[in-house]
């Protein structure tokens, strides 16, 4: 890549969002003297008699816990969306409401209390691939979804209110802001080339190769471009599929391959249990036709030079636009290097 995407204030261009990002690298070089986060040295049991996730514990609402030995998925019992919503919209000139329902479940990865999907073996991982893909079906066929949002919360400085390994699937009747910004995109990139645009995407990255840090026969985990948290990463199937239930019976064990080589470098990146966001996009369940849709998952990671410095979103980027000073190659040469 150029010298001065490596060393000049620039713009780049999220093709997904159809959003910029500023970049400014030589900001890499101030001194910081701002919040430093402190890092938990509590060591996890393997079962935690408090916690109201592990297998065989009462949880808030009352409910127990079956003794689970692998995944285990339940109904949020304080679920953002929920069913049976009385429909109900305003439209008072400029206030406007309307309903919005939804199915809102939590999935533990494992019965292992101390675990995330770093220790986890492969196999492990793939049955939580296996739960979401099943999630995604069965969700997808109720009449009142049309989509269904796959995602982890990982570490306290994520906002996770407990340890255990797990994320969250929420379904809902409409489309998401993030979503309909990348359906819009995906659909106009399509309809010109015939072709999906992430494939496109993914053969430049491939023919460049410095922002990929992994890849297999299946998948390929990259710094993408336009990324915007320090080392952001992104994985995308090579082959074109519209959502993860398209993915091949020979392909999932490769896709927790893949997650679990991203999740172990992250934890090496700081030496410490790194946090992040992870999510999936992937076509809506609205029945319409969706093959321009090409899904991906991304890990959205706060941690900025060390375990206890976090990046915030805040001032400019929230006022104008998204910014990042660690450039999308010099973070894909530091996770690579940690292989």
């Amino acid at each position: 890549m150029e010298d001065y995407l490596q060393n000049l204030s620039h713009k780049r261009f999220n093709i997904l969002t159809e959003e910029w990002v500023l970049v400014s690298p030589h900001r890499t070089k101030r001194p910081w003297q701002g919040q430093e986060e402190e890092i938990s040295s509590e060591e996890r049991v393997s079962h935690d008699p408090n916690c109201y996730l592990c297998s065989g514990n009462t949880r808030a609402n009352g409910d127990v816990n079956p003794n689970y030995e692998d995944v285990f998925i339940f109904k949020n019992d304080f679920a953002a969306l929920t069913q049976n919503n009385s429909s109900f919209s305003t439209d008072e000139g400029l206030l406007k409401s309307e309903t919005e329902s939804g199915i809102c479940k939590v999935i533990c990865f494992s019965p292992d209390h101390s675990k995330s999907l770093a220790q986890m073996s492969i196999k492990e991982i793939e049955k939580v691939i296996l739960a979401w893909q099943s999630e995604y079906a069965s969700l997808g066929r109720e009449k009142s979804i049309n989509y269904v949002q796959i995602f982890e919360n990982k570490g306290e400085v994520m906002g996770c209110s407990n340890p255990h390994p797990h994320g969250q699937i929420w379904s809902q009747s409409s489309l998401p802001n993030e979503v309909v910004k990348k359906d819009k995109s995906q659909l106009k990139y399509y309809e010109a080339n015939n072709s999906s645009l992430l494939g496109d995407y993914l053969k430049q990255e491939l023919k460049h190769k410095e922002r990929i840090i992994f890849e297999n026969r299946a998948y390929v985990a990259l710094v993408p471009f336009w990324a915007v948290w320090p080392y952001e990463v992104m994985i995308i199937p090579k082959s074109h599929q519209n959502d993860i239930y398209q993915i091949p019976s020979s392909e999932t064990i490769l896709f927790a391959e893949v997650i679990s080589v991203v999740t172990k470098v992250y934890d090496r990146l700081f030496n410490c249990s790194f946090p992040y966001s992870s999510g999936i996009h992937q076509a809506p369940t609205n029945k319409a036709n969706n093959k321009h849709w090409h899904w991906h998952m991304s890990f959205y990671p706060p941690l900025l030079r060390s375990a206890t410095v976090k990046k915030f979103m805040v001032g400019y980027e929230m006022f104008a636009s998204p910014q990042r000073d660690i450039t999308a190659e010099t973070a894909a040469e530091t996770l690579r290097s940690l292989m």
